[in-house]
């Protein structure tokens, strides 16, 4: 199967995973809780587990007989996800879209911010509910399927960065606008693949100044210099590229996260469904 956004067995992005999971930890055990309705005993996959932040959550609600199955295809990813030694879960190595799984095997699947790096979601899905025991569940998750609310008191200057980070993707990846929106597409995928009783919710991940040490982290190192920063140059008007700058750097008088105004909202959408009896 295809990957959109050049993975391989080497790529690494743990310490990004980690930031985002120590950020958002509170919005994904929530999630987790309402969306997938696991009991004790119940064998859970996480597919795409990355580092393995949501490993104990998904144990902590099966044990203390039940399994949690870790799989990811990056090597680093899976060394940290190790490492959680969180009880009854197993994390091994290898690709959403060919989990080394027998079929009905699991009782519920989580699988988060993953199958959108596929070029046939729908065929992953599918493959994925092949893994489900009738009545099983799969929970799809994903970040950002509304834009972000960083500055909220420029929203024009936010449409210009999601246009310039849009466009960079393109560039990077070679992909046309509707691979690159294929992540606002998890009901109908989800329907396309078989389930039923497919229902959404999204959560909110709200912050305002003064941020935590978590949101701050994450916020600086993975937006605003990672996401952002001198990439977006060429995709940005030199003044809009100056006022960016001045806002995401912590020596700037007008640091975004140092405001008193600071506002910032991002969307986490799961959508389950149930593979029929």
């Amino acid at each position: 199967m295809t990957a959109l956004l050049g993975d391989t067995t080497h790529r690494d992005y743990a310490d990004k995973l980690g930031l985002f999971n120590a950020f958002a930890a509170s919005e994904l055990d929530l999630a987790i809780s309402e969306t997938l309705g696991l009991s004790p005993g119940d064998v859970v996959l996480d597919a795409g587990c990355g580092v393995g932040a949501t490993l104990p959550m998904l144990s902590r609600r099966v044990a203390p007989n039940g399994l949690v199955i870790g799989v990811d295809l990056a090597t680093a990813h899976v060394k940290r996800a190790r490492l959680r030694g969180a009880p009854c879960v197993h994390v091994i190595q290898g690709s959403v879209a060919n989990t080394p799984l027998a079929r009905g095997s699991v009782d519920a699947i989580w699988c988060a911010n993953t199958i959108n790096h596929f070029t046939d979601p729908v065929a992953v899905i599918e493959g994925l509910a092949r893994l489900l025991r009738p009545g099983g569940r799969i929970a799809l998750a994903q970040s950002s399927l509304l834009p972000d609310m960083y500055f909220c008191w420029d929203e024009r200057l936010e449409g210009a960065v999601n246009d310039a980070v849009r466009a960079y993707y393109r560039d990077r990846y070679g992909l046309q606008h509707e691979e690159a929106s294929g992540i606002r597409r998890l009901v109908g995928n989800m329907r396309s693949a078989g389930l039923a009783d497919v229902r959404a919710r999204t959560f909110m991940l709200e912050r305002v100044a003064p941020v935590d040490p978590a949101t701050r982290t994450y916020l600086l190192d993975c937006i605003f210099r990672g996401t952002w920063g001198e990439r977006l140059r060429k995709y940005l008007s030199a003044a809009d590229f100056t006022t960016l700058e001045n806002l995401c750097d912590p020596a700037s008088e007008g640091f975004a996260l140092d405001r008193a105004d600071f506002h910032f909202l991002q969307t986490f959408t799961t959508v389950v469904g149930t593979l029929p009896s």
